[in-house]
């Protein structure tokens, strides 16, 4: 394989590349990530916005079931929002449609530690690990953060 790229001319590989481009804009539609719905929630979380950000979440789970970004996204709102209940149901379902994802996971943990529940905060941090992999991750540190400082303010003092 090495020696055919070798072989091949710098120009056939530019039009090769040029039509491969091309055939991802045309498959998007011409819409760039930014331009989706899922991208202008995210920037309402980000912004603070979290009221904002669900009623374009649940368009987005409406005509995407299966995307388990929407559904974090939508845990993450509304838990931000004090409605414990639903966020918990959103990163549920996030979970159920992809066990390994990191945000719902970190997510669902910090929620638990807010509820009390220390197992099963401990219980996502264990997903985490096994998500993550031998090379870890940020989410697992993070939620291993907020797990130490539970301990001390709830277990020590």
């Amino acid at each position: 394989m090495k020696s055919l790229w070798k072989a091949m001319p710098a120009v056939a590989l530019a039009s090769i590349l040029t039509v491969v481009a091309g055939g991802a804009v045309a498959f998007t539609g011409g819409t760039t990530q930014t331009d989706s719905p899922l991208a202008k929630a995210a920037k309402a979380v980000d912004a603070g916005d979290y009221a904002g950000a669900i009623p374009i979440l649940r368009d987005v789970v409406a005509k995407e079931p299966r995307n388990a970004d929407a559904y974090n996204y939508l845990g993450y709102a509304s838990r931000k929002l004090g409605r414990f209940d639903d966020a918990k149901i959103h990163y549920l379902k996030a979970l159920d449609i992809d066990p390994e994802h990191k945000g719902a996971n970190e997510y669902l943990g910090e929620l638990y530690l807010e509820l009390d529940d220390l197992a099963g905060a401990e219980a996502r941090l264990e997903a985490l690990d096994d998500a993550c992999g031998i090379f870890g991750c940020e989410e697992y540190d993070e939620l291993e953060e907020k797990i130490e400082a539970y301990k001390k303010v709830r277990l020590q003092g």
